[in-house]
């Protein structure tokens, strides 16, 4: 009884029950080979066998549905904690949507899944897709929008802002009922996706055979669309970052141009004008007075020195060659000016967008600033190309090594200014192995 209860279930047990109690009787109670009994003690023996292998069979069935049910919430929490640690590591969130997706067509015994998101010109997106069968990935239009006309799990939801259920699309017109009949879609079970308030998508599970999804299923896909709105919020956050830490930076780079500009047309002009001046009036002063035109030499030769200061200042916090000539010459006056030799190869052409160019030149600065103070080293070798929409800049000296990343607030404000243009800084320093720094720049 407990085997054909435990894989077949109740009923079945008490068929074989009553079958098996039949055979005995047939085969070993008097008279043999025959159903009927005479005596009453073994009719009493043979109810009892009956009942106890009912009752046996009915808790060895409940014993086999409660088994289903913790390995089915066993999978599910399993499911959850893949999910929730993609979202706690905050990983990009089209690989956060392909997971969920994934796991919710697995779950829910599903033959297709899919996660659309709302646009604001009242269609939907698909954003990540599922399939029992993965050549059919291509039939369930992911990245293209589709209109909420006609009989849709999209449509039901944004209507009710609730779970929707589709037992059949028959023949409803619309892009997603005509999409779900080509597939050979018969029913779907949908829930919102709410992020800060606002109906931000739906995720939807599909099945092409005739069997209802269970009446649970809504619960379950629920507590998947709460990780997605954690993802969804967690990456509208740090696109917010990003885009308050562009707007730091970019307003830093137009006051340093400022500054740049009135120093050049303001107190440079003005000293260059005085020097001028103080030469004139030196060249008048009659021969006798050797003293006095001594005197204002050494304030001529002094006044160069400020000047020149003042042109290495204004360089330092925007240099003019930058905006006016572009990366390329800007990175070789650079180099000339390093005092440790510098090996430099430009892989491009043309200018690239402001923000790369005052990025990528800040970087090369202050690397060859710290290779100078702190890496002993004999030469550097600077290489900028650009492949695949990207910057790359790779820097290595032959110095001491061992550079901390962590320390310093140079390296510390490069690394802002780099994530802010939404790039990569990476640093390998091994002691007596020099530095290598590389960044990526993302140029659109």
């Amino acid at each position: 009884m407990l085997p054909v209860a435990i894989v077949w279930g109740t009923r079945l047990a008490a068929f074989t029950s009553v079958l098996s109690t039949a055979a005995f009787a047939y085969l070993f109670l008097t008279p043999t080979h025959s159903l009927q009994v005479t005596e009453s003690q073994n009719v009493v023996v043979l109810g009892v066998f009956l009942v106890t292998a009912v009752v046996v069979g009915e808790l060895a069935a409940r014993l086999r549905r409660e088994a289903r049910r913790s390995a089915r919430l066993s999978e599910e929490q399993s499911a959850l904690r893949r999910v929730a640690t993609l979202v706690a590591r905050a990983g990009p969130p089209s690989v956060v949507f392909e997971a969920v997706t994934r796991e919710v067509g697995l779950l829910c015994e599903a033959d297709l899944a899919r996660m659309e998101r709302y646009e604001e010109d009242g269609t939907v997106t698909g954003v990540a897709a599922w399939s029992r069968v993965p050549g059919q990935l291509a039939e369930l239009a992911v990245g293209t929008r589709l209109h909420l006309d006609g009989l849709s799990i999209a449509r039901g939801v944004q209507q009710t802002g609730g779970p929707v259920r589709v037992d059949s699309f028959g023949q409803d017109s619309g892009a997603i009922a005509e999409e779900a009949r080509a597939v050979g879609i018969r029913a779907s079970v949908g829930c919102p996706i709410v992020v800060g308030g606002r109906l931000w998508g739906v995720i939807a599970a599909s099945r092409k055979r005739e069997e209802p999804f269970p009446p649970d299923t809504e619960a379950q896909l629920g507590e998947f669309t709460e990780l997605v709105a954690t993802a969804v919020a967690n990456a509208e956050a740090h696109a917010e970052l990003m885009a308050s830490r562009a707007r730091i930076v970019a307003t830093a780079d137009e006051t340093r141009r400022r500054i740049e500009r009135d120093l050049h047309d303001g107190a440079q002009q003005h000293l260059v004008s005085l020097a001028l001046r103080l030469q004139g009036a030196a060249a008048s002063i009659p021969s006798q007075l050797d003293e006095i035109h001594q005197e204002i030499t050494d304030v001529c030769a002094e006044l160069d020195e400020v000047l020149n200061d003042l042109r290495e200042l204004s360089r330092g916090i925007h240099p003019a060659n930058l905006t006016e000539g572009g990366l390329g010459p800007a990175l070789r006056n650079l180099t000339r000016r390093s005092p440790v030799p510098v090996q430099l190869q430009l892989g491009m052409e043309g200018r690239l967008p402001e923000r790369v160019e005052v990025a990528a030149y800040y970087v090369v600065a202050e690397a060859l600033t710290n290779v100078a103070r702190h890496a002993n080293a004999s030469l550097v070798q600077v290489e900028l190309d650009t492949d695949d929409g990207l910057v790359r800049l790779d820097i290595r000296d032959d110095g001491v090594g061992g550079a901390d990343p962590s320390r310093g607030s140079g390296r510390i404000g490069l690394r802002d200014r780099v994530e802010a243009t939404g790039g990569t800084l990476g640093v390998e320093s091994h002691p007596g192995q020099g530095t290598s720094l590389l960044v990526e720049l993302p140029i659109d």
